[in-house]
């Protein structure tokens, strides 16, 4: 009776460490994960990534469009908000004679201002950014999208009471609407955004806001 009961304990087995086997290659990158540290993101629209608890890092590229942002499993990543444009903080020349002087022109030209004010725009957006994000727990939806290449992520930024940082900015006047534009996650459409932030961008202009300030 032992020797059969022993037989007939085997198949059992098999099956169990076959299903031990399947299910720790399904959780096998989880399993790294947590090992590591490392905190999964919620999908939201099934489109972007979700990430809760994130803190501005200082960083001398910082600017009223774009900044470094450390995630909450210590991750450090360059992000730039969907559908604004601050004007450059600075007049910068680079190696090879190149400098950042033509789109400063170009984007003062699109805001109606001269170039000498749209930098001073451009340092309001930036201290505006700083002020609003330092010291402030906020949250990233992103889908890792680098159009230029260079590392920076385009982004949401959900603040603390709600709100959208990409519509404090324009409705300050600090920003021009004109990169891109994305679905708002679990809000507006993108056209729909779009004429939302135009509404806030001529309430801006009556009021004297911003670039338009008197």
């Amino acid at each position: 009776m032992g020797v059969k009961a022993k037989q007939t304990s085997w198949p059992v087995l098999v099956l169990v460490i076959l299903a031990f086997v399947l299910w720790l290659k399904d959780h096998k990158r989880d399993l790294v994960a947590a090992i590591a540290g490392e905190e999964k993101a919620a999908a939201v629209d099934g489109r972007y990534e979700r990430f809760e608890g994130c803190h501005l890092l200082e960083n001398r590229r910082n600017d009223g469009d774009s900044f470094s942002v450390k995630f909450p499993n210590g991750r450090v990543e360059e992000m730039r908000l969907y559908f604004v444009d601050a004007p450059e903080s600075a007049f910068k020349s680079y190696g090879g004679g190149r400098n950042n002087h033509d789109r400063i022109a170009d984007q003062g030209r699109n805001l109606g201002v001269s170039s000498e004010r749209a930098v001073e725009i451009g340092v309001e957006a930036k201290r505006f950014v700083h002020d609003r994000l330092k010291g402030e727990s906020f949250t990233v939806f992103t889908e890792w999208d680098d159009p230029f290449g260079d590392h920076r992520y385009h982004a949401f930024v959900e603040m603390p009471d709600g709100g959208w940082l990409h519509e404090d900015l324009v409705e300050r006047g600090l920003v021009r609407i004109h990169t891109k534009g994305q679905d708002v996650p679990g809000g507006l459409r993108r056209d729909a955004q779009e004429r939302h932030l135009k509404d806030l961008e001529s309430e801006a202009r009556k009021s004297g806001r911003g670039v338009w300030g008197r």
